[in-house]
């Protein structure tokens, strides 16, 4: 069976009666609030990020972690905290991304987390930079029951690859993708899907099929390319591509520079999904890196009362009136990802 398939039916098979009935109640509180303007929800979310830590080993340039631009602390899930969450939400919950800032590897029981949640049969996806992915490493995460893995690898060349992911070793990304391969072939396991991740930056745009062809070569599964989302757009940047297709951009002819997406006023993420940090707090979406948009604190008010709460209906509501008067959406274009 195709790679592809086979993750289809995997992700498919999470769908239980309960979760099925929350993902109806979910959209179509999503369409009504749409069509009326009011902001109503009913369900839990089909999906969250869950940030294991917001340390991180490199130093990418349009990346908070990699900055150390944060005005939030660093620090690490807790056991306490992420059992609590999850025992919480699993019966509803079908997708969880043990990601957000930082790299989740330097969570030290970070695959025992996900053990746990692939234990309630929730699908479990990480993104790493795979510089921790040693041999023993990579059994216990074929072992552990992840059923996606995303290697960032934003080059194919160790120049054109460093110029993005400042401070790393593109043949350790290579060695951590081959040993968690060759374990799920010994190991006999069908998951996780390794994906490559390929983040187009004018530095490596040229290096497109290079990294299909280094994939297959590999083993790995699935090549997504990503559009870079460029904090100080406006003026330019060196990593804005010239291919306008990989761009969330648009070059205006006059040395300026514009969002190509319109600003809807609607956002199907404040619906169905939400981020979780590391200390508790539950921000609207992942174009909240700092947490600004705080909606509330686990470690004092139940997923459940949050997610219904005053706060969060104010927010989508707010959404839904007028998305350009939040700041973080003004740079948003809904996760745009470009599919090999």
């Amino acid at each position: 069976m195709l790679p592809n398939l086979t993750d289809g039916f995997n992700f498919l098979s999470k769908l239980t009666p309960l979760r099925a009935f929350n993902a109806v109640q979910v959209v179509s509180s999503y369409i009504v609030s749409k069509v009326s303007g009011k902001a109503v929800h009913w369900g839990l979310p089909l999906s969250i990020s869950l940030e294991p830590t917001t340390s991180c080993n490199l130093r990418c340039p349009e990346c908070p972690s990699g900055l150390r631009s944060f005005t939030r602390p660093t620090g690490m899930l807790q056991p306490e905290l992420f059992r609590q969450t999850i025992d919480e939400l699993h019966r509803r919950l079908l997708y969880l991304v043990f990601y957000f800032q930082g790299e989740p590897y330097l969570h030290k029981n970070f695959l025992q987390m996900v053990k746990y949640a692939s234990g309630k049969g929730i699908y479990t996806a990480t993104s790493t930079n795979a510089h921790y992915l040693d041999d023993e490493t990579a059994r216990q995460t074929v072992e552990s029951g992840l059923d996606r893995l995303i290697v960032s690898i934003d080059g194919t060349t160790q120049n054109t690859y460093a110029a993005y992911r400042v401070g790393g070793k593109l043949d350790k990304v290579l060695q951590g993708t081959r040993n968690v391969v060759k374990w799920k072939k010994e190991l006999g396991s069908k998951t996780p899907h390794i994906m490559f991740q390929f983040l187009v930056v004018k530095p490596n745009e040229h290096q497109l099929e290079d990294v299909k062809n280094l994939a297959q070569e590999l083993g790995v599964d699935e090549v997504v390319f990503k559009t870079a989302q460029i904090y100080d757009y406006a003026q330019g940047s060196p990593l804005i591509p010239t291919i306008d297709y990989y761009s969330r951009y648009t070059n205006n002819g006059d040395g300026s520079y514009s969002i190509k997406n319109k600003l809807l006023n609607h956002c199907w993420r404040m619906w169905h999904s939400c981020v979780i940090t590391w200390d508790g707090l539950v921000v609207p979406c992942c174009f909240d890196k700092d947490a600004e948009y705080r909606l509330g604190d686990l470690k004092g008010t139940s997923f459940r009362d949050l997610w219904r709460g005053n706060k969060y209906k104010q927010f989508r509501q707010s959404v839904l009136r007028s998305r350009a008067e939040i700041e973080m959406c003004r740079n948003c274009t809904e996760g745009t990802k470009v599919w090999a």
